[in-house]
């Protein structure tokens, strides 16, 4: 078993520049509460997402993801799937599901939120545009699921070049078994375009003084 880094060990590729953005992925009520998509454990990592977003809140983007209004909404396999998960629409939800948890709706301004309609927050303008305003070439990636829309975002990041710090202890899903695959196959098959750290470690390690200073 691979020892569990410290907080105050250092990182593969060395320190975090203060330009760094935290990309939270989908820390969103429908998740969050009793719903069909419901991730038990999200409660157990949002104080460790919350207290990295609350040291960056300027530099922290949050994206949503946002269900068709309509069951059977949607292009192809999002049609069949609209209408398999007709009970998660919009209309059947309501607005309020879509929103962030309360903890992370506060802090947003200075955070900025970003919409998407698919599991990547790449397919949409959105995000890279949030990044290029804050002139990010390091992504700090926590949220949820570990195995479907962190994936997405991660793997989106690593094909633009991005260098990507993966929070290990900040990431839930709701499959136990598909989290802790993913998170083997992270550090096993993408070494080289991604680091794992705890948040403490992420925290310690990212000149923030660079923020104050400006």
């Amino acid at each position: 078993m691979a020892a569990t880094p410290s907080d105050t060990d250092a990182l593969p590729n060395g320190p975090l520049a203060g330009s760094a953005v935290h990309v939270c992925v989908d820390m969103q009520n429908l998740f969050a509460r009793e719903t069909a998509w419901h991730t038990p454990w999200m409660g157990r990592v949002l104080p460790r997402v919350l207290h990295l977003a609350g040291a960056v809140p300027e530099r922290s983007v949050f994206t949503r993801f946002v269900p068709a209004r309509h069951p059977g909404e949607g292009r192809g396999c999002w049609k069949r799937y609209w209408e398999r998960w007709a009970e998660m629409t919009v209309d059947r939800l309501g607005e309020d599901m879509v929103a962030l948890v309360p903890e992370f709706a506060a802090l947003a301004p200075p955070a900025e939120v970003v919409d998407k309609t698919v599991y990547s927050p790449w397919m949409e303008p959105g995000l890279e545009t949030a990044l290029r305003a804050r002139r990010a070439e390091t992504l700090v990636i926590t949220g949820g699921e570990t195995d479907v829309c962190v994936l997405a975002t991660v793997l989106g990041a690593v094909d633009r070049g991005y260098r990507i710090v993966l929070a290990t202890d900040a990431v839930c899903s709701s499959s136990d078994e598909t989290h802790d695959a993913m998170m083997t196959l992270y550090r096993q098959r993408f070494g080289q375009q991604l680091e794992v750290a705890t948040t403490g470690q992420i925290l310690h390690n990212w000149n923030l003084s660079e923020l104050t200073n400006r």
